[in-house]
């Protein structure tokens, strides 16, 4: 399978006020076209950092590199489809405009754009809520609506940072399977930023574990699960032992923070 995403050094130092703050140090990682990567690990461990520099919005220190398609790129913004961690829906937009607010940057005309988000409104649960309003859709319709933005997005990148991880547990269940079953369809290359070890078990191809600030590759995981994935999986022998191993290298990596007094800020 040809590789789609390299990051290569990449590493972060936040400077100011005579203080250096390492919050990444430099890693090597390779994504190839079409996985679906997760990365789980401890609060401030740089996860949302690594992303925005992905994303085109802070640069890495200097000797990162990132290389998309095998060539490097001096800067990814409007390479990479970005959806964060809060849905970020304007008030005054319909889910319709909502949703085609990434192609009306990327220079699309409404028109066109309307006609593409139409086409998907089923496969992302929509259909019949194109002309509502943000106020009157759950956490859960919500966020269909900020991932269909993603998607529709032209790029075939997609970061994806803890997109449920506000929801309750039942809700976030059923989307999880539902974003599988879309992943399935578009082969998209995801990164996808989680905190829950089973979500991100659920849903990856590849699993990689952070350690505590300074962040590094700790872990990375193959999930040999054969997909369309159901919920009833996680009750798998194979996925319990996989949540095994993740959660042993996230209580080592956090034992030796505690000891040494370093460790993800509060």
């Amino acid at each position: 399978m040809a590789e789609k995403l390299k990051l290569q050094g990449l590493g972060k130092t936040f400077e100011g006020a005579g203080t250096r703050l390492p919050v990444l140090l430099p890693f090597d990682l390779s994504i190839p076209e079409g996985e679906f990567l997760t990365l789980v690990g401890p609060s401030g461990c740089g996860k949302s950092t690594l992303f925005n520099i992905v994303a085109g919005l802070l640069s890495p220190d200097p000797g990162g590199l990132i290389v998309i398609d095998g060539r490097p790129v001096v800067s990814t913004l409007g390479r990479v489809a970005y959806m964060p961690q809060r849905d970020l829906l304007f008030p005054w937009r319909s889910v319709l405009d909502n949703s085609i607010l990434g192609l009306e940057v990327q220079g699309v005309s409404r028109s066109e754009a309307r006609a593409r988000a139409h086409d998907v409104l089923r496969q992302f649960g929509l259909e019949g809520f194109e002309d509502y309003y943000p106020f009157a859709l759950s956490g859960g319709m919500k966020q269909r609506v900020a991932l269909l933005r993603t998607f529709l997005f032209e790029s075939d990148i997609m970061l994806l940072d803890e997109p449920f991880g506000a929801l309750d547990a039942l809700t976030r269940s059923m989307l999880q399977e539902w974003l599988a079953g879309v992943c399935e369809r578009y082969r998209r290359t995801i990164l996808f930023i989680t905190h829950d070890v089973e979500e991100a078990i659920f849903l990856g191809d590849r699993v990689v574990v952070m350690t505590p600030r300074p962040g590094r590759l700790k872990l990375e995981v193959k999930v040999p699960l054969e997909r369309p994935r159901s919920a009833d999986i996680v009750t798998s022998a194979d996925f319990v032992a996989l949540k095994r191993q993740i959660l042993a290298a996230i209580w080592e990596e956090s034992q030796r923070s505690s000891e040494t007094g370093k460790g993800a800020a509060p």
